[in-house]
Order: structure tokens, then C-alpha cells, then sequence
């Protein structure tokens, strides 16, 4: 990929395979985290994680204790990912004494 990929398509091809070794060896693995999965990814390749992350969503439907985390600043990842996998988010924002507070919202207030 070196000198042939942008710097994104790089972080994209490394997520991936990511993706892709964490479904081979972990099948019956109950959690799935990615920290910030959209830096220096463009939209073009955020949309192809989106659909990477969807497919792998679909086919642990069945699996019971599967749970997949997401900790991002990207709405538009959010978004594009849908309501369809999920009814709240988390999110961490300040409270009126400047401290650290996390709060649940439903998806459709989030974007």
C-alpha cells in the first residue's frame, strides 16, 4: 500500500484488516471496540467502514451477547451507520459545575 494509497485509504486498509482478524479469531467475542475508527479517513472511505461495520453487525445478530463500542466525535459516521442498529448513544459532555458528565440519549437527538 506504500507509495499506491493515500494516507486515509492506509488507515482504512488498517482498519479493515483489523476487522477482518478480529472476525476470524473472535468469533463468539462479545464486544467489538473501535476509538475515533473515522480519523484521516475521507467520506468516501468512512462510508466503506460504515458498510464494513454493518455486515459484521448483521451477521452477529443471532450471537445474543454481542456488543459493539464506538467512541467518536464523527456525527456523520453516527449517522450514516443508522438508527437501525441501535436506539441510544452515550455520549460524555460538562455540567453546569464544568465536570465530566455522561448522559443517554436516543440516536434521532444525537444527529
Amino acid at each position: 500500500m506504500k507509495g499506491r494509497c493515500s494516507a486515509g485509504q492506509r488507515v482504512l486498509g488498517s482498519i479493515l484488516i483489523r476487522l477482518a482478524l478480529a472476525e476470524a479469531f473472535c468469533q463468539e467475542c462479545g464486544i467489538l471496540a473501535l476509538d475515533e475508527p473515522t480519523t484521516n479517513l475521507d467520506d468516501q472511505n468512512t462510508l466503506g467502514l460504515v458498510d464494513a461495520l454493518k455486515t459484521i453487525i448483521d451477521s452477529r445478530k443471532e450471537q445474543g451477547s454481542f456488543q459493539l463500542v464506538v467512541i467518536t466525535h464523527d456525527k456523520e459516521f453516527i449517522k450514516h451507520l443508522g438508527s437501525q442498529y441501535t436506539e441510544y448513544v452515550q455520549y460524555v459532555s460538562k455540567n453546569e459545575g464544568q465536570y465530566s458528565s455522561i448522559n443517554k440519549a436516543r440516536i434521532q437527538e444525537m444527529l
